[in-house]
């Protein structure tokens, strides 16, 4: 059994956090914060990022798996899921594989479709960093800005970075996912449903949902909505916390 590094706050009905790709659980903190209140929230950290153990399969199926062994190890067996981008995907993979543990879903960000590769560059511009040449994160930074020329994306990338005995190295597992990259790009497969309450949110102002997605969510997920937050990119929970903090609230907690 695979158990995944976890953390938990509050008090509550249980309520998973599931990161994105490149990640941690420290990127949904402010959710976390935000609804300890309500739930006891566990976040983890998806295998290949942040402290949790390195395997070269990013299959969903495994994924969601990962997720399941971590709770079985805490002894929940009734959840509700949330999931950003990748972590979206997982959540889903995971409610699909067992609806009777998963009570509602939240999805941020993300349709249950393949999407077409649009992350090389950054591997390809994080592979190519010499930490064992680089000094600090700002020389790391200069380093990948020719790869990366967004300043934010760079910055949320570069999180990844410790420094252990005195050289800089990466938390997360840059050749496992580069490995992996085209099953993380993967869809659902429709051979399942979840008939339960799922909720979709996305970034007004960004297009991994699209109308073309609905016929598919649907098919997948019977009982879905959908939420839209305006003037938020893929990084909605970041960029609109205290909006996105209470559209999850809401759905969560009414009966």
């Amino acid at each position: 059994m695979a158990v995944l590094n976890y953390q938990q706050m509050g008090e509550g009905s249980d309520l998973v956090l599931i990161h994105g790709l490149f990640g941690s659980l420290d990127n949904l903190n402010m959710v976390a914060k935000g609804l300890a209140n309500y739930f006891r929230i566990t976040n983890v950290d998806v295998r290949n990022h942040g402290a949790s153990f390195h395997e070269s399969n990013m299959e969903y199926s495994q994924l969601a798996q990962d997720v399941v062994d971590t709770l079985n190890s805490l002894s929940i067996d009734k959840v509700m899921i949330l999931g950003h981008s990748m972590g979206g995907k997982i959540a889903m993979q995971l409610a699909l594989d067992y609806p009777e543990l998963v009570t509602k879903l939240i999805v941020a960000d993300i349709s249950p479709v393949v999407y077409p590769a649009h992350h090389s560059h950054i591997i390809e511009g994080l592979l190519s960093l010499d930490l064992k040449v680089l000094e600090n994160r700002k020389s790391a930074d200069n380093a990948l800005s020719s790869y990366v020329k967004e300043n934010s994306t760079r910055q949320f990338l570069l999180r990844n970075l410790a420094v252990k005995d005195g050289t800089l190295k990466f938390k997360c597992n840059l050749n496992n996912i580069a490995e992996c990259y085209s099953q993380i790009m993967q869809g659902m497969p429709l051979d399942k449903q979840f008939a339960k309450p799922t909720l979709f949110i996305k970034g007004g102002d960004s297009d991994y949902i699209t109308t073309k997605h609905r016929d598919i969510i649907q098919e997948l997920f019977p009982l879905s909505s959908a939420k839209v937050i305006q003037n938020a990119g893929h990084w909605l929970h970041a960029e609109k916390t205290t909006a996105f903090n209470k559209i999850t609230r809401d759905f969560l907690l009414k009966a």
